[in-house]
């Protein structure tokens, strides 16, 4: 059964059909009468959120008079900054815009669930597949860029060299591990949550629509910040000199 379109799926496909056909030629892709899926326009509305917010905040960066936003914003930077720190990641500044990107895009795409007429774009595998293989794709360029290619390489092959035969293949099984960890952890909370979400809030009308949604803000928090504090772990094990 195919899914329903929302407003913002339907008006791409109505109107940008043949935008969406002549990329997906481009990469040898079949032609499809509504090429437009929900996780793809959500994803996209919440960039296109994101930007505006940005340009928003940084007209008004302010040293004397910072506004509720910019606050809100420094928060957020102390925050990724600290649990880099607890994590013992060294040169955190290198890695801010990654991790900090990071969390506020999970973050802004689990809370678009709680708004009537949108989806969480990551209730869908494919969005948290691509943050995942993203993440495996950072850890290990920095790995290599901090270690160089054969210093990173020397870490699969663990601690004597009689048992490099058994280390290589358990290295990479779980080095693959972590992307379906990363992508299927933040997919099933997040489909979850929102799935119970829309069934109370079918059934009721006031009391358990706001419990429920609190808790879809709570889920959705806790796993923007899981996400990236794992992340943030892969970096320091491919980075550190002493693993």
């Amino acid at each position: 059964m195919p899914e329903q379109e929302l407003w913002l799926t339907k008006l791409l496909n109505d109107h940008l059909a043949g935008l969406a056909n002549a990329i997906l030629s481009l990469v040898r892709l079949p032609a499809e009468p509504r090429p437009w899926t929900n996780w793809l326009s959500m994803e996209l509305l919440v960039i296109a959120v994101l930007v505006l917010l940005v340009a928003f905040v940084r007209s008004r960066l302010s040293v004397d008079k910072p506004g509720a936003t910019q606050h809100i914003f420094e928060l957020i930077y102390g925050f990724v900054e600290m649990t880099m720190d607890e994590v013992g990641l060294h040169h955190g500044e290198r890695y801010m815009p990654f991790f900090g990107t990071l969390f506020i895009f999970i973050l802004f795409m689990n809370l678009f669930g709680i708004i009537p007429g949108l989806q969480a774009p990551t209730m869908y595998i494919y969005v948290t597949l691509g943050l995942a293989v993203a993440t495996f794709i950072y850890y290990n360029f920095h790995g290599v860029r901090e270690l160089g290619l054969f210093g990173y390489l020397k870490q699969f092959l663990g601690p004597v060299w009689w048992l490099v035969w058994l280390m290589i293949p358990l290295e990479l099984i779980s080095h693959l591990a972590r992307v379906l960890s990363l992508s299927v952890r933040l997919y099933a909370n997040m489909f979850a949550g929102d799935q119970v979400t829309g069934a109370f809030m079918a059934l009721t009308k006031v009391v358990a629509p706001v419990i429920f949604m609190c808790l879809h803000i709570f889920v959705g928090l806790l796993q923007a910040y899981i996400f990236m504090i794992l992340a943030i772990i892969y970096v320091n094990i491919a980075t550190s000199h002493e693993h």
